[in-house]
């Protein structure tokens, strides 16, 4: 097999600005090399058999060097492999993707590079800095801040600038980099920005001047890494900043579900301001062949219950593979959710009932009036499932037959460094609380706020010892808006931690 590298480019750090054709050069990767600054959930999109070298550049400190990192970009393609090496914003905006297919090229090896979405630019829109702007900035200029103190920087002609001056990486050498302004004609009024980790939840802001934006920087204590940015455009920041006043703004959540199921949660929080950091607990294991021993009586059930979208694409899967009619399926469907809803509608069927609750008990108190006794009942479900639904309805005097359709098993954690930065761990199951703790470790769970949606959730969690919140409402919509309303209350112990830190 013919090997072939891809230099891609993943954005500065919102995975949402992760380009589609990277996504799809992800999906095919056997090898990876990621750096630091690469998103959290990037990872997310590789192949579960993909191969993980991370070569991350700390400032002071390097895991791998430059050389390093060529020589084994070469040596994974010889052997082979379909080589994704992933790097934050775009490979050659300051980010050595030169050097590296330089390399490829001088071992004639096949590469493409994927461009993605760069800092300066996008950084700057989540500050509420448009990079230009008529009358204010009809031109930028971006600079290398780490070779600050470089003859190669022609700070005369910068200071002349009118147009707008970032500085990326430039965070240790603020203070030359404003010297050498200052001594080459800038005005000392100058509006100054420096911006750091923007796109994510650590996103922070401080707004000044030349002449002050260093103290500034420092009495807030802003770390790397940093875009820092001059010129008139900077004024504008308040009035277009879009992304600092969403409710969820620098929050960092963790989603534990299985990447299915995780998607509509992932966006409505990431609409709402919050970064989502996907840590999948559970993998899905099928057993729907359990369903062999009632197909022959399909027809005659009355109920046919669903209560995850797991469970509905199990059953008609199985059904389709078995090549069985559902038409002769007489049976009301009735699901718990929207998603289960959604789920049910795309193989064609409207439910009878469905429940706003993500619990048994919610589901059995609207379904209950349209039991009647001696009807016949089928739950497919999974196995970890309570049996609560099946005891309820059979003392009314049902039949169900209660079918484990599939197993839910512990998922795997592609990037343990995406742990350090969630903030709040949001816990759907029982299992999910048992599967973290697996993958993650209890103590590292207890330094986080952790969110339980529904009291069995949370008795997973208080039998091991970890404080929670708990959700009333157990609708999707409601949770989100409970989620709100806590991290209203807990912003002030996640900035004071962050201080500490």
């Amino acid at each position: 097999m013919n090997g072939k590298a891809y230099i891609i480019g993943t954005g500065p750090g919102d995975e949402e600005l992760l380009t589609v054709k990277a996504v799809k050069v992800l999906e095919k990767c056997t090898a990876v090399l990621y750096d630091r600054l690469v998103s959290n959930n990037i990872l997310n999109y590789l192949n579960e058999d993909c191969l993980v070298y991370y070569c991350g550049k700390e400032p002071g400190a390097h895991y791998k060097t430059q050389e390093e990192i060529n020589d084994m970009l070469v040596k994974l393609v010889k052997e082979g492999h379909i080589v994704g090496r992933v790097k934050g914003g775009d490979p050659y905006v300051f980010g050595r993707g030169g050097e590296e297919v330089l390399a490829l090229v001088g071992e004639n090896i096949d590469f493409e590079v994927i461009p993605g979405v760069t800092s300066p630019i996008a950084v700057l829109n989540y500050a509420g800095i448009p990079i230009t702007q008529r009358a204010m900035a009809q031109s930028f200029h971006i600079v290398t801040g780490m070779s600050a103190g470089s003859s190669n920087i022609n700070y005369e002609a910068l200071a002349k600038e009118t147009g707008t001056l970032v500085f990326m990486m430039g965070l240790e050498n603020l203070d030359l980099i404003i010297e050498n302004l200052l001594k080459n004609g800038k005005d000392i009024n100058t509006k100054a920005a420096v911006v750091m980790r923007g796109t994510s939840s650590k996103q922070k802001k401080v707004v000044g001047n030349i002449g002050d934006i260093s103290e500034k920087v420092k009495a807030v204590g802003l770390k790397s890494p940093c875009i820092i940015v001059f010129g008139e455009v900077v004024s504008l920041n308040e009035k277009l900043d879009w992304y600092g006043n969403k409710p969820l703004f620098g929050a960092n959540i963790c989603v534990t579900r299985t990447r299915e199921q995780s998607q509509s949660l992932k966006e409505k929080l990431r609409d709402l301001g919050a970064e989502v950091t996907e840590i999948n607990s559970i993998k899905i294991k099928g057993t729907e062949d359990n369903l062999r021993d009632y197909i022959d009586k399909m027809e005659c059930y009355d109920h046919i219950i669903l209560t995850s979208v797991n469970g509905v694409n199990r059953f008609f899967d199985y059904l389709v593979k078995e090549e069985y009619d559902i038409r002769k399926i007489k049976a009301k469907f009735s699901v718990v959710g929207k998603a289960t809803k959604k789920a049910l509608q795309a193989r064609g069927i409207q439910p009878f009932i469905m429940a706003r609750e993500f619990v048994g008990e919610g589901l059995f108190k609207v379904l209950e009036p349209e039991l009647k006794k001696g009807e016949k009942v089928l739950l497919p479900c999974s196995s970890s499932s309570r049996a609560y639904l099946k005891d309820e309805i059979e003392a009314l005097g049902l039949e169900v037959d209660r079918v484990h359709t599939y197993d839910t098993v512990c998922g795997e954690i592609k990037n343990p460094r995406a742990v350090e930065e969630v903030d709040i761990i949001l816990y759907t199951s029982p299992s999910t609380v048992k599967n973290m703790i697996d993958m993650i470790g209890i103590e590292k769970i207890k330094e986080k706020m952790n969110i339980a949606i529904g009291p069995q959730t949370n008795k997973a969690l208080l039998e091991r010892g970890i404080e929670a919140l708990i959700c009333k409402k157990h609708s999707e919509d409601g949770f989100l808006e409970e989620i709100v309303d806590m991290y209203k209350n807990l912003k002030g112990v996640l900035w004071l931690k962050e201080e500490e830190e």
